[in-house]
């Protein structure tokens, strides 16, 4: 193949996205860990994959010629990211890639050609999404999600469709958020990989709209924003009864100024890092005491002002880390705290905010 002209800036940007769905596990099929590019009818598309998420985009070129060959990208892209704008030329010889710009070259290893999986074709209805629906609401949700492949449907995102609602539902095992929203697309009851929906927030930031694709036979869905399609398969399984774990009835109901409250958990966090990063909130009469997990002595960090519906005091401990993530993605004035017990699921929410609800599971600790 001699050299096809693109314009660098364009096509670092396109494998920087690229890169992002590439496999970083080893696995049988070595190819993944690539990017594949695939030349055709003055076109040069980018095809990536991790077997559960896959990409493509394409480039405009004059090139006539066809041709495919897979690239290890991350070399290639901290080669471009050190040339200045404007045009390079790519081409191929003896198993390797070479591009030029000027008097500058890089020559890197291709990696050996395989079956390359593609992302399957999804025909079904095109719908439209508002990107601010996406937004405003996904990571209020996200954050809850698990980490561990253990059990994969908690590392997922659960939409449950009724009637003209649709609840989005995380959880971790320790804690839970759910959030019900007004049905603005066709979809039926689905769970997809937080670390997709993850990854389209990143792209869909300037957009107004997205299309979005579903797939039943496939069970997939798909993102297109401009020349920019995102792919992900569904995650297959039963999510947890959630219902079980939220408190029918709140016995005390604490209201306290959210951002005062997200300060002096921050302040109480700094000396619970040397107990096991557990904070302890005492609920009293008209205010809440903030302390670290001691050995012995109490010390009291911080008090705040709050309004308290109910009779009992009470002590409930928690992993301030689970705090903060709640509070950091919280928008509002007012935040709302519903106790049963110290041993209980505690549930938190933002006042006049009826469709969103977060749950902690407290934490044991010797009286």
């Amino acid at each position: 193949m001699t050299g096809i002209v693109l314009n660098k800036d364009e096509f670092l940007e396109k494998l920087t996205y690229a890169f992002r769905f590439t496999s970083s596990k080893v696995t049988s099929i070595g190819s993944i860990q690539g990017i594949l590019i695939e030349i055709k009818k003055n076109t040069l598309h980018l095809y990536s994959t991790n077997l559960s998420f896959y990409f493509h985009s394409f480039i405009k070129t004059e090139t006539e010629q066809n041709q495919s060959f897979i690239i290890e990208p991350k070399n290639i892209i901290d080669f471009l990211s050190l040339l200045p704008a404007g045009r390079i030329e790519l081409e191929t010889k003896e198993k390797k890639v070479i591009i030029k710009q000027n008097n500058r070259k890089g020559e890197f290893s291709l990696i050996e050609e395989q079956d390359f999986p593609r992302p399957p074709k999804i025909e079904e209805k095109q719908q439209t999404l508002k990107t601010e629906f996406l937004i405003k609401n996904l990571p209020l949700i996200l954050f809850s999600a698990s980490n561990d492949m253990a059990r994969p449907v908690l590392t997922g995102v659960n939409f449950l469709v009724e009637n003209d609602q649709i609840l989005m539902v995380s959880t971790d095992g320790f804690r839970l958020s759910l959030l019900k929203i007004k049905k603005e697309i066709d979809i039926p009851s689905f769970i997809v990989p937080a670390s997709f929906l993850e990854e389209i927030l990143n792209f869909i930031k300037k957009e107004k709209e997205v299309k979005f694709f579903y797939s039943a036979e496939e069970k997939m869905i798909k993102f297109q924003i401009n020349d920019l399609e995102f792919y992900s398969r569904l995650i297959e399984g039963d999510f947890p009864p959630f219902e079980k774990v939220i408190p029918q009835k709140a016995l005390i109901t604490v209201e306290v100024e959210k951002d005062e409250f997200l300060r002096n958990i921050k302040l109480v966090a700094i000396f619970a890092r040397e107990y096991s990063n557990v904070v302890i909130l005492k609920i009293k009469k008209d205010k809440i005491i903030f302390q670290p997990k001691a050995d012995s002595e109490e010390k009291e960090i911080a008090i705040q002002e709050a309004k308290i519906i109910g009779e009992e005091e009470i002590k409930v401990a928690f992993n301030y880390k689970f705090l903060l993530d709640l509070l950091n993605h919280l928008q509002g004035k007012d935040l709302l705290i519903e106790l049963v017990r110290k041993d209980a699921p505690v549930v938190f929410k933002i006042k006049n905010n009826p469709d969103f609800l977060h749950i902690i599971m407290p934490v044991r600790t010797q009286e």
